[in-house]
């Protein structure tokens, strides 16, 4: 315990995680009342897996309808959550869902969060960027995340692209955490290398900037009496520690052998642990740059986290030894000083990110010096998450990681 602690911490209503638990979510809906919803998935998981015409055949024995959205795409647009609003209230007709399934990596998750609140009224998502007002009308959210990385199914958030500038934007309010998340670990077993690669390094991205982002007494949380994240505390701590400790054991050999089970399953915890404690802490300056590095080369967002995620830990060193001798003790780092232990956190990381065959310079990205102000720049605009970097002075600290980001530079 740590008696500074402003806890405010909000995960799904159900947490169900198992290897086949997705054969037990017709019942558990049926048991809740749920009788109509609407599936939202993508052509992959609607035509080349059984596992849609598997559920909505179970759900309908039980009496429970369901229409299937199969047009979810990666990184899903403002426009795309219009036009399906449109498209599935023109099918449902005059009866309104009372339930929505997210099947898929964030994105599909994401697209169906804003569906959430869209289909009510039919409304464009733009109406939603942001905080919502006080008691929103939003539809149930449950979801069934198939990749081990990125914790949609713990956050508040809906992450959009507005192809009107080529910027994310977010809905945003803790009635879009699920009212279930069913995490199956069987989902991610088909996962090719570079998914897996990719997602893995985000799970272990949000457990490490969570558990050491700016304390839950410091954190600014705007007023709000239900804010969506609120900093770290012991609680969300416990979770992070978790799932730092499961990546260090399993990432690599999932990557390596996507066969292994163990390593699959113990992924899809590290995954849902990661997203339960970033899902209450938040995130800060690896997430925050890395979203101006996705906007400049368009690389996939678990790629533009792990390029940065060692220069930022390497920044860290100072305000966060305590925590990151830890990580390095996770890692398996047993050099007996602690400054040096915590010294070789960043090399390590970055040599697991090579690893993973991921780029680990700006310059192997193919950004240009000449862009590095703009970055910078860029990636201080998203204020929610410069303002939980534990740093004294976060500009400086921005320009000091990008710089040593381009070059390679750790340990200076």
């Amino acid at each position: 315990m740590r008696s500074n602690d402003v806890i405010h911490f909000c995960p799904p209503a159900r947490v169900v995680l198992g290897c086949g638990s997705r054969a037990q979510l017709p019942a558990l809906l049926e048991r809740l009342g749920y009788q109509s919803g609407v599936l939202v998935t993508d052509t992959f998981f609607s035509k080349q897996t059984p596992w849609v015409r598997e559920y909505i055949a179970a759900a309908e024995a039980l009496g429970i309808s369901t229409i299937v959205f199969d047009g979810g795409a990666a990184d899903p647009t403002t426009t795309l959550c219009d036009d399906a609003t449109k498209l599935i209230r023109a099918q449902i007709g005059a009866q309104q869902p009372d339930h929505i399934i997210a099947l898929g990596g964030g994105s599909n998750i994401d697209l169906a969060k804003a569906l959430c609140v869209t289909i009510p009224d039919g409304l464009p998502v733009k109406n939603f960027i942001g905080a919502l007002p006080a008691a929103p009308k939003a539809l149930p959210l449950i979801a069934l995340p198939t990749t081990a990385g990125t914790g949609s199914e713990a956050t508040p958030g809906a992450i959009l692209i507005d192809p009107s500038n080529a910027t994310k934007v977010a809905v945003m309010d803790n009635v879009l955490r699920p009212v279930i998340a069913l995490i199956d670990p069987e989902f991610t077993y088909t996962c090719p290398p570079r998914v897996t690669a990719d997602s893995g390094i985000d799970a272990l991205t949000h457990a490490v900037e969570s558990y050491l982002t700016l304390d839950s007494a410091e954190f600014d949380r705007g007023g709000q009496v239900d804010p969506g994240y609120s900093g770290r505390s012991s609680l969300t701590m416990l979770f992070a520690r978790e799932a730092i400790d499961l990546c260090a054991r399993f990432l690599m050999r999932t990557y390596k052998d996507g066969a292994d089970t163990e390593a699959r399953i113990g992924m899809a915890y590290a995954s849902h642990y990661a997203a339960l404690s970033y899902g209450g802490a938040g995130l800060n300056a690896v997430h925050g740059i890395a979203y101006a590095v996705a906007g400049l080369t368009h690389a996939t967002h678990g790629s533009t986290n792990a390029v940065m995620l060692p220069y930022v830990l390497d920044a860290l060193r100072t305000e966060r030894a305590t925590e990151l001798l830890e990580v390095a003790r996770l890692f398996g780092i047993d050099t007996k000083d602690p400054v040096a232990a915590v010294r070789q956190v960043p090399v390590v990381i970055r040599d697991l990110i090579g690893e993973l065959g991921i780029p680990t310079t700006l310059q192997a990205f193919g950004v240009g010096r000449e862009h590095l102000g703009d970055l910078t720049r860029d990636a201080l605009a998203v204020t929610r998450l410069a303002k939980a970097f534990p740093v004294q002075d976060v500009p400086a600290a921005y320009a000091c990681i990008i710089d040593a980001a381009w070059h390679g530079t750790l340990g200076d």
